[in-house]
């Protein structure tokens, strides 16, 4: 049998982690969360992606994918049957003893790949932490907020495309992992209350919102969106390493067109 080389730390061997290691500062953390993701997508779908994204990115830059966090405060979602939720606080000490321990076998460079929004502030204290010491750079990646941002000429239903499970992160998720897309159950399923007050910050349960767990139209999505997303991302996310952090290729990224048909369903 042949051996499969790893770029994921669990991978390795700790005397393939030492030669490994000395090719590279840079260690990439990937957060997501375990909750409802709509009928047609798997309760990991955040994960799944945060994972996917970072393997990716770690062959393109030589990078060392660390020790996933699965499990976010997903608690305004608890009330759908097989959400999992770690409280904020917990969250905070397990991901701190991870980027410590990382820090300690030297790495300097830690870009974390998070899917999920409440993981969002605390990383970013951890972040902050971490940079207390001036030889460590740190940056966050809040995938679905950052592909908004990258999203020209792909997806076509508005703002409500980057809602939860719906055109862009069905697009994603056929890309990446079609075989776990049930699209014999994907919804159009517009929000069931308009926020009169989107300046406010308020904790509405989730399920005040959705029946599905879905909000937008995942019928949009292919697996073609999902591919120009995914790409356009990654690429923005390499350019910042090598411009900013001094990280070089290892090899091309092939760019996305600057539009698709998004009319065509893959």
């Amino acid at each position: 049998m042949t051996f499969r080389k790893s770029n994921f730390l669990k991978d390795m061997s700790w005397t393939q982690f030492i030669e490994r290691k000395k090719g590279t500062d840079l260690v990439i953390i990937p957060s997501g969360a375990f909750e409802v993701y709509g009928p047609h997508l798997p309760l990991g779908t955040d994960t799944i992606v945060a994972v996917k994204i970072s393997e990716i990115l770690a062959n393109h830059v030589n990078a060392i994918i660390g020790p996933t966090l699965e499990v976010g405060d997903s608690t305004a979602l608890e009330e759908f049957p097989g959400t999992m939720t770690i409280k904020a606080e917990n969250f905070k000490h397990y991901l701190w003893d991870t980027v410590k321990s990382l820090e300690k076998w030297g790495f300097k460079q830690f870009l974390f790949i998070n899917t999920h929004a409440g993981n969002v502030p605390i990383i970013s204290q951890i972040a902050r932490d971490l940079q207390g010491n001036p030889e460590i750079k740190c940056a966050q990646i809040d995938y679905w907020r950052f592909i908004k941002n990258h999203c020209d000429g792909i997806i076509e239903s508005g703002d409500l495309a980057h809602a939860h499970a719906s055109e862009a992160g069905t697009s994603v998720m056929m890309y990446l992992h079609p075989e776990l897309c049930d699209l014999d159950n994907w919804v159009h399923e517009p929000p069931k209350i308009k926020d009169q007050y989107p300046d406010i910050i308020q904790y509405v349960p989730f399920s005040h919102k959705t029946d599905s767990g879905t909000i937008g139209n995942a019928t949009l999505g292919t697996a073609a969106k999902g591919e120009a997303l995914v790409n356009r991302s990654v690429e923005r996310i390499v350019q910042f390493l090598s411009e900013n952090w001094g990280i070089k290729r290892v090899d091309n990224i092939k760019k996305s067109a600057s539009s698709i048909k998004t009319s065509q369903k893959v």
